[in-house]
């Protein structure tokens, strides 16, 4: 069984009016865990699942341990995450909705995930959020709904964290014979390793993420995000995160759907209209969603 939704496939006017080209949405925001991330998370659990899986671990606090929550109940399969101190409480909150374990460990993710592989026994399955041909295989069918839809576009506009959703997303245009159809793949100032990796020409691991773009907070990318970029034509965007929170604001006003910031990233390079965009008159914009930033949150972060 499918685990994730096919997510409508939209136009939006007030963004193909602002930016002067079409500019069309994939709704993964209104997948049922809030992001892109079940369908990659989804197609794991299922495959480890049929090959003895008993529990599933995580160590996202995010929208991938949303995912593999919402996942575990579905499946009836139990489900223990670790978090790190820094974990919000809507996050810790929408875990336990989900009936997962929640284990509050270390001040980063890295500790946390640390402490979720100590964790791990004969029958667990260890789900990381971004980094496993898995995950890269499931999130390709996001692509495959926009082929099956007789939507071709001239450029994929997309937010870069971990590279999870880079490198499905690559792998969907790829099996769909659309080569020639280039990535915008786009950051925060605060939290672009991507960015920095390409530009040095291999893996960089920031010193540290100061983006309030937490769900974008990978300090170095999966490997599989440079093969992608070598393979594919993938150019590198940064926003500031004022941008970023200005274009969930503006998009909760246009359509009515709220977003992080990590996804109001792609976002405001169309409602900034970076040069990035010159010359693509049929923009798809991966409106990758996330589930744990209020309102308020957003407001509250754009004053400070």
């Amino acid at each position: 069984m499918n685990l994730h939704i096919e997510t409508p496939l939209v136009e939006s006017r007030p963004l193909s009016v602002l930016a002067g080209r079409r500019v069309w949405l994939k709704l993964e925001a209104l997948q049922p865990p809030g992001s892109f991330k079940i369908r990659g998370i989804g197609h794991a659990c299922q495959t480890y699942v049929a090959r003895g899986a008993r529990r599933f671990v995580s160590s996202s606090g995010g929208n991938a341990g949303l995912a593999v929550a919402y996942t575990g109940r579905r499946l009836g399969v139990p489900v223990t995450v670790v978090v790190p101190e820094t974990t919000t409480d809507m996050a810790r909150k929408l875990l336990c909705m989900e009936g997962a374990e929640v284990v509050v460990h270390g001040g980063s993710w890295q500790e946390a995930n640390q402490h979720a592989q100590s964790l791990l026994g004969p029958n667990d399955a260890f789900l990381h959020p971004f980094d496993d041909p898995l995950l890269w295989h499931g999130h390709a069918s996001m692509i495959d709904e926009v082929a099956q839809a007789g939507c071709k576009p001239d450029a994929v506009v997309l937010s870069v964290g971990g590279g999870g959703l880079l490198s499905g997303v690559v792998e969907g245009l790829h099996r769909n014979k659309w080569h020639d159809v280039p990535v915008l793949a786009v950051e925060t100032e605060g939290a672009a390793s991507f960015h920095a990796a390409v530009r040095a020409g291999h893996s960089v691991e920031l010193e540290r993420l100061s983006s309030v773009a937490t769900s974008l907070g990978a300090k170095r990318v999966c490997e599989q995000a440079l093969r992608c970029a070598a393979a594919h034509p993938v150019q590198s965007v940064v926003v500031s995160d004022r941008s970023a929170l200005s274009a969930c604001e503006r998009f909760l006003a246009d359509h009515r759907i709220l977003v992080e910031p990590a996804c109001g990233a792609s976002l405001a390079a169309v409602y900034d209209r970076a040069p990035a965009l010159e010359g693509h008159d049929n923009v798809l914009v991966i409106v990758c969603g996330g589930a744990t930033a209020t309102i308020d949150q957003i407001r509250a972060w754009g004053r400070s």
